[in-house]
């Protein structure tokens, strides 16, 4: 069997790239003090109270359309999450947000893998610092 090259598999996954991220890349640029994005949570208002990214601005996706423009300005990129890799939601306000003019990138696998990498999570009660996932972590990739 030949392999040759594939530009539609090059093109494929350089897409992939430029248009998703992940919660280890997304953590090191938090934890950085200085990301070059603002990190948007797309999910509900008691899926965000049960616990969320510290940083994260609350857009759900429904109110995308009347509060971007508010609660995003303009300028910096965006990087959307919603609940974990068995939900779209993240997508939909990924698309949202892009049909506004926003430039964004949703984060694979949510704030499910976020917590399973052992990331800290903000409540309203402070932070908590799950314990990493042995399955999960470290990924070294």
């Amino acid at each position: 069997m030949t392999l040759s090259v594939s530009p539609d598999a090059v093109a494929f996954f350089s897409s992939r790239l430029a248009f998703q991220t992940d919660v280890a890349d997304v953590h090191a640029a938090v934890a950085s003090g200085d990301p070059d994005f603002v990190l948007v949570d797309s999910r509900s208002r008691p899926a965000w109270e049960q616990g969320r990214i510290p940083g994260a601005v609350h857009l759900p996706t429904a109110e995308i359309p009347e509060r971007a423009a508010r609660a995003l300005g303009k300028g910096l990129p965006v990087v959307t999450y919603c609940w974990g890799p068995g939900c779209n939601g993240a997508t939909r306000a990924a698309l949202a947000l892009a049909r506004l003019g926003h430039v964004v990138r949703e984060m694979l696998g949510g704030i499910e893998y976020w917590a399973r990498e052992g990331f800290p999570v903000e409540t309203d009660a402070g932070l908590t610092h799950p314990d990493p996932d042995p399955l999960t972590t470290p990924c070294g990739c």
